[in-house]
């Protein structure tokens, strides 16, 4: 117990400087993080800031990003990409700041009765006013909000897709709980909690019982759910990221077992659950070697994806994984969701370099039967070339690896037909090309 104690204690250490703000910059723009004192009814007491970019439709979507316990809504702002992948993409942010006082510092509010009950006077209600402020003030789109936090704000992210699932659409969890899993207020603090000391395991059954419970009769659409957790978390074990799963797969109906499985950077496991439709219901994504610290580089980037704030293709199978082998995805009358027809591509890649930059030029053909509906190219760097910009695609990367996601205008690719999309990098004097490419989780050929 004692060395538990001091590894949670580490890792608090760790998360509240993260919370702090020592993270990425605040996003390059004019447009600013306001405070709103007054959004509405507030039972949980909660603070709201909001960052509105400069440039977005004029029906934004709206998404909700809470801090873990002893951070803020503006340090949460600081040390996440969110603020930066709005500025992008158009939709707006909104910041909670939990005012609960535990052991912990502020922690947002999962354990009270008042917490498990949609309408009860706790934090749930008061997130769900803030959402409310923002549609009628900034015309966002009340159809496109989206929920997602880190620690305590991914409990509280569990908890609003449960009790909530007419408001969010979809919900992205860092390092979070099952909902209900805390017995009460006594149960809190991670270092002394059932829910948290390591043994927790309900059946699946149970943990859906709870979410039904939420808002009983409910029986619209469930908002999709990606979940992350570190293998190494000492504080919120890595064990809850399979009791999360349990609970969320129970909802939809689904299978124990993934659909599909895969690697989208080099230490992330993902486990796909989709339904008969193709369509990803629940994804769980592992970081190896990783503690109570998410996210981390590109995990925002990679919720707004599951969203498809980012113009992409949100909820496609990609490849699956049976017995080690990767095939594409599902064809349905021809049309293939996120895979690449009959398993065929090629990508024509043409570099233009100067001192230590260059531009690339990318043309991807389907070469297969069906159309491709939503794509993701990946390709790694041999040379240290590091992309700064792209355009006709979300382009970004990590470590050697690089990806390319499809904009909102030329995810479809017929049989035979192709996509163009470029980028800008630089360079360390040499620029060999990618030894290969990746559509969809199936291999290309290059030419």
């Amino acid at each position: 117990m004692t060395r538990i104690r001091a590894a949670s204690a580490a890792a608090l250490s760790a998360l509240v400087i993260i919370m702090a703000g020592l993270g990425l910059a605040t996003p390059a723009t004019a447009a600013s993080l306001v405070e709103v004192p007054d959004f509405g009814s507030n039972p949980g007491n909660l603070r709201m800031h909001v960052y509105v970019p400069d440039s977005r439709p004029a029906s934004p979507a709206v998404l909700v990003a809470m801090h873990g316990c002893g951070g803020s809504g503006p340090g949460f702002f600081q040390s996440s990409e969110f603020g930066s992948l709005a500025d992008r993409h158009g939709f707006i942010v909104i910041y909670p700041t939990a005012t609960k006082s535990t052991a912990m510092g502020n922690c947002f509010d999962v354990w009270s009765d008042a917490s498990k009950r949609r309408g009860g006077g706790s934090d749930p209600a008061s997130i769900v006013s803030m959402v409310d402020h923002v549609v009628r003030n900034h015309g966002g789109d009340a159809g496109r909000v989206f929920v997602t936090g880190s620690s305590s704000g991914g409990m509280e992210t569990n908890a609003l897709l449960a009790l909530y699932p007419d408001v969010f659409r979809a919900g992205a969890v860092f390092m979070g709980v099952p909902f209900d899993c805390f017995a009460g207020e006594a149960d809190f603090p991670p270092w002394s909690s059932r829910c948290t000391g390591g043994s927790m395991d309900r059946t699946p059954q149970s943990w859906g019982d709870a979410v039904r419970q939420a808002h009983p009769g409910y029986s619209g659409p469930r908002p999709r759910v990606q979940l992350w957790h570190g293998t190494d978390d000492t504080l919120v074990p890595y064990q809850l990221l399979r009791e999360e799963t349990e609970q969320w797969t129970n909802v939809f109906g689904l299978s124990q077992s993934p659909t599909s499985t895969d690697q989208p950077q080099p230490a992330w496991n993902r486990q796909r659950f989709a339904d008969s439709g193709g369509t990803v219901r629940v994804e769980a994504i592992s970081v190896q070697g990783a503690g109570h610290s998410l996210p981390g580089s590109g995990m925002a980037a990679e919720a707004i994806a599951f969203f498809g704030l980012d113009g992409s293709n949100p909820g496609t199978t990609g490849g699956t994984t049976t017995g080690g082998t990767t095939t594409g995805g599902t064809t349905t009358g021809g049309t293939t969701t996120g895979g690449t027809g009959d398993g065929t591509c090629r990508v024509r890649y043409t570099p233009s370099s100067w001192n230590n930059g260059f531009t690339a030029d990318v043309t991807v053909t389907n070469t297969g039967s069906g159309t491709v509906n939503g794509w993701t190219l990946t390709w790694n760097w041999a040379g240290g070339q590091q992309v700064t910009n792209g355009w006709n695609a979300t382009v970004s990367q990590s470590g050697t690896q690089v990806t390319a996601r499809n904009a909102a205008w030329n995810a479809a690719i017929a049989p035979g037909a192709a996509v163009s999309f470029g980028f800008q990098g630089t360079h360390n004097g040499s620029n060999p090309a990618p030894t290969g490419f990746t559509l969809n989780g199936t291999d290309c050929t290059s030419g």
